[in-house]
């Protein structure tokens, strides 16, 4: 079976999708994890943890298979600014989903915590410093707040290409197909 050249690999939309969830929870408990004082906080950052790694995880195995398979080509009608715009958003979201998890590795080190994954301890990844601690966590936070706005971006712009351009961008990491199949099945109508 040969790979669709409009399409991403279905192990490339399986990462996506699932770091999509992933991600989107960790935001979420992070909200809680700093709107709370009650006996949940800890819960919420015995979730956290364990999830960040995870994160990591999958976004350097993401970058891998994104550098071992390529990427479908945006459409030739797609203005400069705009691919320009793709090109570097996407830098950015993959910074994100590899820097905030070192971060708040580093911060826990920097506090004398522990990351546990699955009963394993993680070595710490700096020396205990409490300036060092205060200035990982305030990184942490602006970047959380960063990383959000940078996701709802993605959303709009995955939104305007499947509505508004209708130009198979967003069908290209659709997990299926919404083409229609050379059989004339109906679907919505890719790249053209």
């Amino acid at each position: 079976m040969s790979r669709d050249p409009l399409r991403f690999t279905p192990l490339q939309r399986v990462l996506h999708w699932v770091m999509a969830i992933c991600i989107w929870t960790m935001l979420f408990v992070g909200v809680g994890m700093v709107s709370t004082i009650r006996p949940v906080y800890l819960t919420l950052v015995n979730f956290h943890k364990p999830l960040g790694i995870a994160i990591l995880v999958l976004a350097l195995l993401r970058l891998i298979v994104r550098w071992r398979s390529g990427t479908p080509p945006l459409p030739s009608d797609m203005p400069a600014p705009m691919k320009l715009a793709a090109r570097l958003s996407h830098l950015l979201l993959y910074l994100l989903m590899i820097a905030m998890p070192l971060i708040g590795w580093g911060m826990l080190s920097a506090a004398d915590y522990p990351v546990v994954v699955a009963g394993l301890h993680l070595p710490a990844i700096v020396a205990p410093n409490a300036a060092l601690h205060s200035m990982l966590w305030n990184a942490h936070q602006f970047l959380a707040l960063c990383f959000f706005a940078l996701i709802l971006l993605h959303l709009a712009a995955a939104l305007f290409h499947a509505w508004v351009r209708r130009d198979g961008v967003f069908e290209s990491m659709a997990p299926v197909s919404m083409r229609p199949t050379p059989q004339g099945d109906s679907g919505i109508a890719g790249r053209r």
